[in-house]
């Protein structure tokens, strides 16, 4: 293995993920969905990834990509968290969850 390679495995485990909220919208429905996750940087991809395949575990969230595809659903950030230790931060998630789930009229991801 390179030494490059190896560098670059170590940056990757060492980068700083940032947790928070996030909302999916169905502009067609006017629902929205909101859930949290421990990095918002991959978890488009990841919900994404489930519709596709049709086995997203949110019903009302597959049947409304299954209506209107994945041009009728929009990804957004709600907030950033950045706290660093764990318990807090997973904490601090559900708190913000519920608010934002309030807030926006939304259903649970």
């Amino acid at each position: 293995m390179s030494i490059d390679r190896k560098a670059a495995i170590a940056a990757y485990k060492e980068r700083k993920t940032v947790a928070g909220i996030y909302v999916v919208r169905c502009a067609a429905s006017g629902q929205a969905w909101v859930g949290q996750a421990p990095n918002l940087e991959t978890i488009q991809n990841r919900i994404w990834f489930s519709l596709r395949q049709g086995s997203h575990t949110s019903r009302s969230l597959q049947a409304a990509w299954s209506a209107h595809g994945e041009a009728g659903l929009t990804f957004g950030e709600c907030e950033r968290l950045d706290e660093e230790t764990a318990y807090v931060r997973n904490a601090l998630l559900k708190e913000r969850l519920l608010h934002w789930r309030a807030e926006l009229k939304a259903e649970a991801i």
